[in-house]
């Protein structure tokens, strides 16, 4: 090496990026359970290769909120191998790292002097693998203890109404060459869309002006994990709303890869989306080369190069109208087999014929979406029971949908917008609320967004069942305060439920949708009752508080006989019943069961506790739920919650089963 490279190297800053590696995706499938591991294996290895400063996550390193220990095990003995070794560092951090780094060491890791770190890792988290719990903690918090990653960009949303966040970046020198590392973990869309137009919510904070470099020496880059597609503005991030100081935009969260940096019309920066390592959702996006980049910085320049990951499992996607292929019969049901069979043949040898040049080849993953308009449909997994051992998907080979009748009128989306990963699937609480006609009686609709994303995103077994436990008991205690409960009569309770709701929408819409009072523990319940029950026997805290522990559940506090809650749970129905059929709007015959007797014109207040649902001896989670049935509509929750539970996270039907076991109880 001459002097002038040597020269050359001592001054770049050399950085391997890439986002969304979900390691332990499909770690239940024998065919799929390794590849995310292998990419990731790939990644660091392309870093040792190519002697990087740093390697540069975007977020979502796993896929689940809290990974197993099979995952973590083999992330930490990944990272292990390729991170702890005697390569010198050759770059220094030159701001408070104790702000940088929000752990108990409050310093990068290559600087513990009980680690040989020659490659370190900084990392920011995703919503896959975002900060949840009493202590907000993340699993990438599991491998910042470790010494492995350098986790940053852990917010904390303090202020009053929407919330105030500051970025303070990580101040990397080497040689003549200076970086500003800004790094953003995800924070829900809608509430940081907003927060990016409200003044002074997001603050910026500029390295300070120094002798011998100014402010505008420093290279500055951003890394976040937020949609980007804007098909609904309001939960997307406009690149508009980032400051025009930043030179670097890596853009993590979007699976499609995008890895060649692009311009931002007048705003100067350019923004890199290096996509998924490993295929979450067999959409087109995904089908496409996955790549890795590489990023030099001397000074204000910077020459990006993009790499290809060789270890990911192959994936051919095609679409097929059944409508515009000739020798398909309406009516012959074969010949519909004997095409698809000829396009899954055709992709197979496709996949075949590009992985001849490697030395281990995988079944590749095979996804053919059919438009049916006017033809029947097949059962996929039948059809996909010939390509056992052909391909690594035979279960979902095919996906069937219908041309929409206003594809004529409207717009077509670009690629851009159509091409989301596992969020397309996804619905607000709201919209289903909305187009179902269902009145809300008790729950506010946002605190069931709350809890469904709790339950869905952060493994929250206790989501559903704080968020009713919490807003019963509101209801209960504001109609208990604001009256005197012997003189109650029927519509007054109605009335009351009714002007209950209404505040506490009011009350929601001035806190921030993060920071309802059941979300995280079950402390504000206990409060609320611990200030107006008095002698109970039953300890409240062990019904909502959380464990850590995955094979824990408190669904049930108390150790009464199966007749006793069952007689307890029907009382206490039908009591919510009378109350609901009072007000005219409870669910329509079908959910109808025992307990329509007439109520009573005067209500004591044990009465009240029973209509409104505490009935303190009874914690079981089914028959608390159908309480709130009652006043919610039981079918309208039962049809999203399975359709948002299916679509959203596969695999956790647990809820479902008690569902639907709920359901069958209500039609007695």
């Amino acid at each position: 090496m001459d002097d002038s490279s040597r020269e050359e190297e001592i001054d770049t800053v050399k950085i391997l990026v890439a986002t969304d590696c979900h390691l332990g995706y499909m770690e239940k499938d024998e065919v799929r359970r390794h590849d995310s591991f292998q990419a990731f294996e790939e990644i660091c290895s392309i870093a040792e290769k190519k002697q990087v400063d740093f390697v540069l996550l975007g977020g979502d390193l796993f896929h689940e909120n809290k990974p197993s220990r099979s995952t973590l095990v083999k992330a930490i003995e990944i990272l292990r191998r390729y991170c702890l070794n005697d390569r010198p560092v050759q770059f220094q951090v030159v701001s408070d790292q104790t702000v940088n780094f929000a752990n108990m060491f409050g310093h990068v890791n290559y600087e513990d002097p009980h680690f040989n770190v020659g490659l370190p890792v900084f990392s920011i988290h995703g919503n896959h693998d975002d900060p949840a719990g009493v202590d907000n903690l993340s699993a990438v918090d599991i491998l910042s203890a470790c010494n492995l990653v350098n986790y940053f960009g852990k917010m904390d949303l303090g202020g009053s109404g929407v919330g105030q966040i500051a970025l303070y970046p990580i101040l990397i020198r080497k040689g003549s060459t200076s970086v500003a590392l800004y790094g953003l973990g995800n924070i829900r869309d809608e509430r940081l869309n907003r927060m990016f137009q409200t003044p002074h919510a997001v603050q910026w904070m500029r390295p300070e002006a120094q002798e011998r470099c100014q402010v505008s020496d420093w290279f500055n880059i951003l890394v976040l994990h937020q949609n980007r597609v804007k098909t609904n503005p309001k939960n997307a991030i406009n690149e508009h709303f980032l400051p025009r100081f930043l030179d670097f935009i890596v853009w993590g969260h979007e699976h499609e890869c995008l890895v060649d940096p692009q311009e931002v019309p007048g705003m100067g920066f350019h923004i890199t989306q290096p996509g998924s390592s490993v295929a979450t959702s067999l959409i087109e996006g995904e089908s496409k080369q996955k790549h890795v980049l590489l990023l030099e910085i001397k000074g204000n320049q910077y020459r990006p190069t993009k790499i290809p990951l060789n270890s990911v499992r192959p994936f051919e996607y095609t679409e097929v109208v059944l409508k515009d292929e000739p020798d398909i019969d309406p009516n012959d049901h074969s010949s519909i087999l004997e095409h698809l069979d000829s396009v899954v043949r055709k992709l197979i040898e496709r996949s075949n014929q590009k992985a001849n040049t490697e030395s281990v080849v995988k079944l590749p993953l095979v996804r053919v979406k059919v438009d049916y308009s006017g033809f029947m449909t097949i059962n996929p997994q039948r059809f996909g029971q010939k390509y056992v051992g052909k391909v690594a998907n035979p279960q979902d080979i095919l996906i069937f949908s219908k041309s929409s009748k206003k594809a004529g009128k409207e717009a077509k989306f670009d690629d851009s917008e159509r091409l989301r990963p596992e969020e397309l699937n996804q619905q607000n609480i709201e919209a289903l609320v909305a187009e179902s006609n269902l009145k809300m009686e008790v729950l506010p609709v946002s605190d069931l967004d709350v809890a469904l994303h709790n339950f869905v995103n952060k493994d929250d077994k206790m989501a559903f069942y704080s968020c009713v436990q919490y807003n019963l008991e509101e209801t209960r205690n504001k109609i208990a305060r604001d009256s005197d409960a012997v003189k109650f009569e029927e519509d007054d309770i109605i009335l009351k439920v009714g002007e209950c709701l209404e505040e506490r929408v009011k009350q929601r819409a001035t806190q921030n949708k993060d920071d309802q009072p059941f979300s995280f523990n079950g402390q504000s319940l206990e409060d609320t009752r611990s200030q107006d029950i008095r002698g109970k026997s039953t300890a409240v805290g062990s019904a909502v508080s959380f464990s850590d522990d995955e094979d824990t559940t408190m669904l049930s506090a108390s150790k009464s006989t199966a007749g006793k809650g069952r007689k307890e749970s029907s009382q206490s129905f039908r009591s919510s019943r009378d109350a609901s059929e009072v007000s005219k709007t409870s669910s329509r015959g079908r959910g109808r069961g025992r307990g329509r007797g007439r109520a009573s014109n005067s209500l004591k207040q044990t009465t009240l506790d029973a209509s409104l649902g505490f009935r303190h001896s009874q914690r079981n989670f089914c028959f608390e739920l159908c309480l709130f049935l009652a006043f919610f509509g039981i079918e309208g929750f039962y049809m999203w919650l399975v359709a948002v539970v299916r679509i959203e996270h596969q695999g956790k039907f647990h809820y479902v089963s008690e569902l639907q076991a709920t359901f069958s109880l209500l039609r007695i």
